[in-house]
């Protein structure tokens, strides 16, 4: 799990960067849970946890840019 601090000493691209390769594992795991072989059902509940936090960190980054 990524702490705020950690991402707010990201760029936007690594950010962007960084939602699209949780989306990315977190569609495997929807499509794992379907079949019923997922190992680690709560990290599910972690990478979307994470995936909010990362948007939640772009959107004041982009409201500060915008004051």
């Amino acid at each position: 799990m990524m702490k705020a601090k950690e991402i707010r000493s990201m760029s936007e691209e690594q950010i962007n960067a960084k939602i699209a390769d949780l989306k990315e594992e977190l569609f495997n795991l929807k499509f794992q849970a379907a079949l019923g072989n997922v190992e680690k059902p709560a990290r599910m509940r972690e990478i979307r946890k994470t995936i909010a936090r990362l948007k939640t960190v772009l959107t004041e980054m982009s409201t500060k840019r915008a004051e």
